[in-house]
């Protein structure tokens, strides 16, 4: 009978136990969202772009002293050359549990460990970073991130745009030109790319590596652009609902490209046709 009080009274323990804990997890999920943060990059004219980041801080109030931490000290610094970020390549930055609620800014905070290799010098190059970048780049989000669910931004830096000469100093500055997009509300365009070449007198097809892809509204309005690697592949990521075309230009030997329309629905990859090259007709 003692037996029977005993097991009775444990049971009932675990039972309440499972119950806070039931009730933990059930007001955790119900004030906190899961956010992700994926760095790709859209192609520069430059053999590496090597970023320091020693913090990535959010901000979900109106109070500019309102700002918080992605993950621990530890975790920093994040250290990428940002020129491997491409054909779906990505680097995960942040995935942490935040406050649910608006989600007003980002904040990059870099370090002065940033370097930059141009074509014919072997040596990499000091990639001097103001200090305003210094303090933080600030990235507007303005999203509504509702309690228990999961949310992944999509951060596509540009650097053909953020590596400045600095005068005729011959140094060059970083100012990041970052586009941000959330991959629930976003698709993407993969596709690949070969050129022809005659051998022999034959029509034969080579990939085309390091190639620049660009992307355009159907107005004509530039969008976003991206790089072939060394199979020819490449993918667009970070792209809104609605119909765009591709354009390759200026490629050495070859015509230039334009796509036909190509609709972009969001949460899908749409594979296009692969993209031949054709030699100019003389």
């Amino acid at each position: 009978m003692k037996l029977k009080k005993i097991y009775f009274i444990a049971i009932a323990a675990l039972v309440v136990m499972l119950g806070f804990q039931s009730c933990s997890n059930a007001d955790e999920s119900n004030n906190t969202a899961r956010v992700q943060l994926k760095l790709v990059d859209a192609p520069g004219d430059y053999l590496e772009v090597n970023v320091e980041i020693v913090d990535i801080q959010y901000n979900n109030s109106d109070n500019e002293n309102g700002w918080a931490s992605f993950g621990k000290p530890e975790d920093y610094p994040i250290n990428v050359d940002l020129t491997t970020l491409i054909v779906g390549n990505n680097l995960l930055l942040a995935d942490q549990i935040i406050p649910s609620g608006t989600l007003k800014q980002i904040r990059l905070v870099l370090g002065d460990g940033n370097t930059l290799k141009i074509e014919g010098q072997e040596a990499m190059m000091p990639l001097s970073t103001p200090s305003a970048m210094q303090s933080g780049l600030k990235l507007n989000m303005n999203t509504t991130l509702e309690p228990g669910f999961s949310y992944t931004f999509i951060l596509d830096w540009d650097v053909q745009k953020s590596v400045v000469m600095a005068g005729t100093s011959g140094m060059y500055n970083l100012k990041p030109v970052i586009r941000v997009n959330a991959e629930v509300n976003s698709g993407s365009i993969a596709g690949n790319l070969t050129g022809e070449v005659l051998v022999d007198g034959l029509s034969v097809l080579n990939a085309l590596e390091n190639v620049t892809v660009e992307v355009y509204g159907n107005t004509d309005v530039y969008v976003a652009e991206s790089s072939t690697n060394a199979e020819g592949d490449f993918l667009i990521q970070g792209l809104a609902s609605g119909d765009y075309k591709l354009k390759i230009v200026n490629i050495e030997g070859y015509d230039d490209y334009e796509s036909a329309s190509i609709t972009v629905t969001v949460g899908t990859v749409n594979t296009i046709e692969p993209i031949v090259l054709v030699i100019p007709t003389i």
